[in-house]
């Protein structure tokens, strides 16, 4: 919940010319509060940089005041929606199962969902992390059939590391996403696995990526209070590029 509407085409003249033309291999995307969308997608429209929401109802239409439907998002030109983040998830009581409806949901739009999923810092301490982070994948992708036309995207944001400044190791990090592709794998086949990316989201940052991302398994970042600073964001997006 940070920036203005107002804030939007600022911000994009700022980055657009640190990421030239995308030369490179990697997307990247900004997922704007809801007030912000519409103009998200008119500065950044043809750059080559997505727009995704962080959030999305798990109901087509009706009486849920307050709530923003996937068929809405779609309708504005939003390509990406945030699904199941921990603050959701701990704030506002979402659980494996709304996170499942809402992947499906967003999956039936060919919006891509970025599915987050990650432990606390308990469940670290008790050496259930693996348990924990592939329950929630696969409750996450419970009825899913995924293909080419039907992207999605997982991110491993271990709750302990966001807006902590700690940040999970690269070994530890890549071993959990290790984990995470081997999850999908049993679900939905080698060759989705392969291609699906999954993202690192725990206090990646302009210091850190480079070797976060050069992990096997580390697709990308989920990038919190690092992509509020165009020159920070752009540094990350540069490293995914190497």
């Amino acid at each position: 919940m940070n920036l203005l509407a107002s804030d939007v085409d600022s911000y994009a003249k700022e980055l657009l010319p640190l990421v030239p033309g995308f030369s490179g291999w990697c997307e990247a995307a900004v997922c704007t509060p809801f007030t912000s969308l519409q103009a998200a997608l008119q500065a950044f429209g043809g750059s080559g940089v997505g727009v995704g929401a962080q959030n999305m109802s798990e109901h087509e239409s009706g009486a849920y005041t307050g709530e923003v439907s996937g068929s809405q998002l779609k309708d504005l030109g939003v390509q990406y929606v945030i699904v199941g983040h921990s603050e959701r998830r701990g704030f506002y009581g979402e659980t494996d199962e709304t996170v499942n409806k809402k992947v499906l949901a967003a999956m039936e739009l060919s919006l891509c969902p970025i599915i987050c999923v990650g432990e606390s810092l308990n469940q670290r301490e008790t050496g259930v992390t693996n348990d924990i982070v592939a329950m929630q994948v696969k409750s996450a992708l419970y009825g899913v059939k995924v293909d080419k036309s039907h992207p999605a995207v997982i991110a491993y944001e271990p709750i302990w590391a966001i807006g902590t400044g700690k940040t999970a190791t690269p070994e530890d990090a890549q071993a959990v996403c290790r984990e995470i592709r081997a999850v999908v794998r049993k679900i939905l086949g080698a060759q989705i696995a392969r291609g699906m990316p999954i993202l690192y989201g725990g206090s990646m940052n302009d210091k850190n990526a480079f070797e976060l991302l050069a992990q096997l398994d580390i697709d990308g970042g989920l990038i919190g209070g690092a992509s509020l600073k165009p020159g920070s964001f752009a540094a990350i997006i540069n490293a995914a590029n190497q």
